[in-house]
């Protein structure tokens, strides 16, 4: 599985995210052309090389009008006000891929809810000041983008080291995290430490709510490239956010139990049920149980996170009274699907890439209409499939 980890023991801001992410992809030059070809006035976006405690990285350095407005630390430069709805505007009128569009708005989202939250007002009479400025909108969209162009399956972090000490911003001075900050790190684990100053942003925490699915130890996984993503300010410590790109297996839970009471529609009926609720897989087997009777054992495989549920289901769907369970890990290929033009029209398949190979698998039904539809064979729709793909 193509896995993005991120490394946040230096804590998360959008410009650290945007440069380290930068690092692992090929289309450098002309993402960076995209992003200053965007209708955001006076900007201009750079990638500048530079180092921390002698390791090497890049910056993302936004100028405004020729000016750099992030110069007293993450995000606090001039107090400029906008509403939720300025920034969706803004947003909306960028010619970026809806996807893009869509993270970058959601983003906006939850930092207005935080926003909201903090001040007690409604999230449409929010007035944001650092995190409504260009340049933290820039940082949003870049990350948005860059995410979207490495198309990771699955993105995942350590906790977030927040800092300490106090930060200056519109409002004044206030504890790290900051107020907003901390609302959306609800959930998220995330620690301090002896280092003074503001590490993670509320720019930062809404782009790692919104796209980071595990908050964990870096997984098994065969790291392709490294990114390192560095900050405006100098620390003891190299201040850096640093993201690994590569392919993983996925830690997986098997459920296992043997029932020898139960008829194949009740069988059926709750293999149905563990695949709605978000099993991974679910199926059953021949067994001789005791007292020489035929039984079934059904496995479920979830996610760690699922087990409780797929336990709840597995009590209440089957007649067992107990439940086995193996952890093991799942490796699989990266999986998109998309069409091939053949002569009788197009053709929905699957395609699968990862650990050196690559495998494509026409759709059942569709292979069958164009089978039917040409008067061949199966396996001679699957040749001519091959041949167009």
């Amino acid at each position: 599985m193509k896995t993005l980890y991120l490394d946040l023991s230096m804590g998360a801001a959008g410009d650290m995210l945007a440069a380290s992410l930068f690092q692992l992809t090929d289309r450098r030059e002309d993402i960076l052309r995209l992003i200053n070809a965007l209708p955001l006035p006076g900007l201009e976006a750079r990638l500048v090389p530079g180092e921390k405690c002698g390791i090497s990285g890049l910056r993302y350095q936004v100028l405004i009008q020729g000016k750099e407005e992030d110069q007293h630390g993450h995000e606090q430069g001039r107090h400029h006000h906008s509403s939720l709805g300025d920034i969706r505007q803004l947003i909306s009128s960028c010619p970026l891929p809806e996807p893009v569009l869509r993270d970058a708005l959601e983003v906006y989202r939850l930092l207005a809810e935080a926003e909201s939250k903090v001040h007690g007002e409604p999230m449409e009479q929010i007035h944001f000041h650092e995190v409504g400025s260009l340049d933290a909108v820039a940082d949003i969209l870049t990350v948005c983008l860059l995410i979207h162009e490495l198309a990771p399956e699955r993105i995942c972090a350590s906790p977030v080291h927040v800092g300490s000490g106090t930060v200056r911003c519109a409002h004044g001075l206030l504890p790290v995290p900051a107020p907003a900050t901390a609302e959306l790190l609800k959930g998220i684990p995330c620690y301090s430490g002896e280092i003074k100053g503001e590490l993670c942003t509320p720019t930062g925490a809404a782009l790692l709510k919104h796209f980071v699915s595990d908050f964990c130890p870096m997984p098994p996984m065969r790291p392709e490239r490294i990114g390192y993503g560095l900050g405006f300010r100098d620390f003891p410590q190299a201040n850096c956010l640093r993201s690994f790109l590569g392919e993983s297996g996925d830690a997986a839970v098997e459920l296992c139990c043997n029932v020898d009471d139960m008829s194949g529609e009740a069988v059926g009926f709750a293999l149905e049920q563990f695949m709605a609720a978000g099993a991974l897989d679910a199926c059953w087997e021949s067994l001789g149980m005791k007292k020489s009777r035929p039984g079934l054992r059904l496995t479920v495989l979830c996610t760690p996170e699922d087990r409780e549920k797929m336990l709840s289901l597995i009590f209440r769907h089957t007649s067992t009274i107990g439940v086995r369970e193996s952890l093991c890990r799942r490796y699989i290929l990266r999986r998109e699907k998309s069409y091939v033009e053949s002569p009788y029209g197009p053709v929905s398949v699957k395609r699968s890439r990862g650990y050196g190979t690559e495998k494509l698998k026409p759709e059942y039904e569709q292979l069958k209409d164009l089978a039917l539809k040409a008067g061949i064979s199966l396996d001679e729709a699957r040749e001519l499939i091959d041949k167009f793909a």
